[in-house]
């Protein structure tokens, strides 16, 4: 990551945390009340080759034992009714701010991958993860939707690997490194500028 990358990231954070923590206050107290503990879901992440760290999300599910794997249909049932805002509107990610102050993350990058991933792809996710995963990206941008479309209709966790595997992590891998070969600020404003207004607006088309 380049300084001046991480200055705007840093810079763009602190800005952001001002009027939003009280947002994530709020969140947080809601889901205390309504869901109980925990409040957040913390899950293992790479943010380089050899190099993991905790990913802070609100809690949208049901906590179980064990959880591993992309979410498919078969887990939808564990989504609680607060959960489907959070996540429709991806407020779910606001923690993730903390993430980005501590280093591990960035707001534009590859979405940082379980260590799974890593293991079985290690020279694709070498040249991934040459980028600070993000909170957005170009394959989250671009993929996102047509992703869920895909897991949606996965019913068991077998059909949920297999897609995974099969269909959605080579494209996303594939737009990384477009990415990759391309990352500008500009580029970098462009992504979270259309993220943001795919939030805001669900059927927005991206502006090139």
């Amino acid at each position: 990551m380049t300084p001046g990358k991480r200055l705007f990231d840093v810079g763009l954070a602190l800005l952001l945390l001002v009027p939003l923590s009280v947002l994530m206050l709020l969140v947080a107290g809601l889901l205390l009340v309504f869901e109980g503990r925990p409040v957040f879901y913390l899950s293992e992440r790479m943010r380089a080759p050899g190099q993991s760290f905790r990913l802070i999300k609100f809690r949208t599910m049901t906590a179980v034992d064990k959880d591993a794997g992309a979410t498919g249909a078969y887990k939808s049932w564990r989504i609680t009714r607060l959960g489907c805002f959070l996540r429709r509107t991806r407020i779910d990610e606001l923690p993730q701010l903390f993430n980005i102050l501590r280093g591990d993350m960035s707001f534009v990058g590859p979405r940082p991958p379980l260590r799974e991933y890593v293991d079985r792809f290690p020279r694709r996710y070498a040249e991934v993860l040459r980028t600070r995963p993000g909170v957005t990206g170009l394959a989250t941008l671009i993929y996102h939707a047509h992703e869920d479309r895909i897991m949606a209709r996965c019913h068991s966790p077998q059909a949920t690997e297999a897609a995974y595997y099969r269909r959605c992590l080579p494209t996303k891998l594939r737009l990384d490194m477009i990415y990759q070969r391309r990352r500008t600020l500009a580029l970098d404003l462009w992504i979270i500028a259309n993220t943001v207004m795919t939030v805001i607006i669900p059927r927005w088309k991206r502006r090139r």
